[in-house]
C-alpha cells in the first residue's frame, strides 16, 4: 500500500441533502463503507485528496476511522451531472488476501501494420485480483498487427495472481483497414473499371473504322 493511499475518514451521525451539501461546501465528501455483513458506516472524506485518489480506476483507499485501519475499494462515485462535482461514493470494505471482482480498464499500446487502425471493442476487462494488488491498467501491444487480427478477452496477459471474470471469447481489439480508405479504394476501381472499359470500347472503334 503507497502512503498516498492512507485516508483520515471522519464519522458522521447527521445525513440528509442539507447536511452533504454542507459538508461538500467545507471541501469533504459524505461516503458509506458497507460489506463483509458489517452494519453501513457513514464517514465524510478529505475531498481534495480523494478526488485526486480516485482519478484511477479500483482505487483502494487505506481509511483511519477514529484511530481504527479498514480497507475499502472505490465501488461508485456520483457525480453532479451539470457541474461534475462529487457527490457521494460508495466504497466496499476488503480484506488484505481477499480477491474481488473488478473492471479493469485497456491501454492500447503501439501501432497496427500500415493502412490499418485498431479498434478498441472493449473498454475494460473483468478480473478476479487480490484488492491489494489491483493493477491501474492492461497493457495490449497492437504493433505491426495485420488487418483481421482479433484479440479476445482469453488472449490478454494477465498480472500475476489475476484470474478472467468475464466471458474469455469477449472481443477486446479488432484490427481493420478505415471503412474510408475501403470506398477509396472502391472508387479507384470502379473509375479504373471505367476508364478500361472505355478504352476497350475506343480501341472497337477504331478497328471498325479501319
Amino acid at each position: 500500500m503507497s502512503e498516498d493511499n492512507k485516508v483520515s475518514a471522519e464519522l458522521r451521525e447527521n445525513f440528509g441533502k442539507g447536511f452533504a451539501r454542507r459538508l461538500r461546501a467545507e471541501g469533504k465528501i459524505p461516503a458509506v463503507i458497507y460489506g463483509h455483513g458489517t452494519d453501513p458506516k457513514h464517514v465524510s472524506l478529505p475531498g481534495h485528496q480523494v478526488s485526486l485518489l480516485i482519478r484511477r480506476a479500483n482505487a483502494l483507499l487505506e481509511l483511519d476511522i477514529a484511530g481504527t485501519p479498514e480497507l475499502a475499494l472505490v465501488k461508485d462515485v456520483q457525480k453532479d451531472p451539470v457541474r461534475q462535482i462529487i457527490e457521494h461514493i460508495d466504497l466496499l470494505v476488503v480484506k488484505k488476501g481477499e480477491k474481488v471482482s473488478v473492471d479493469v480498464p485497456i491501454n492500447v499500446v503501439g501501432e497496427p501494420a500500415p493502412g490499418t487502425i485498431a479498434n478498441l471493442e472493449g473498454n475494460t476487462v473483468s478480473l478476479e485480483v487480490e484488492a491489494t494488488h489491483i493493477p491501474q491498467n492492461l497493457e495490449v501491444s497492437v504493433e505491426g498487427l495485420e488487418d483481421g487480427t482479433h484479440i479476445t478477452a482469453a488472449d490478454l496477459q494477465l498480472p500475476r495472481g489475476a484470474v478472467l471474470a468475464g466471458d474469455p471469447e469477449a472481443l477486446i481489439i479488432a484490427v481493420s483497414v478505415p471503412a474510408a480508405t475501403l470506398a477509396a479504394e472502391d472508387e479507384i476501381a470502379e473509375i479504373d473499371a471505367a476508364v478500361s472499359a472505355a478504352q476497350a470500347l475506343e480501341s472497337a472503334d477504331e478497328e471498325a473504322s479501319e
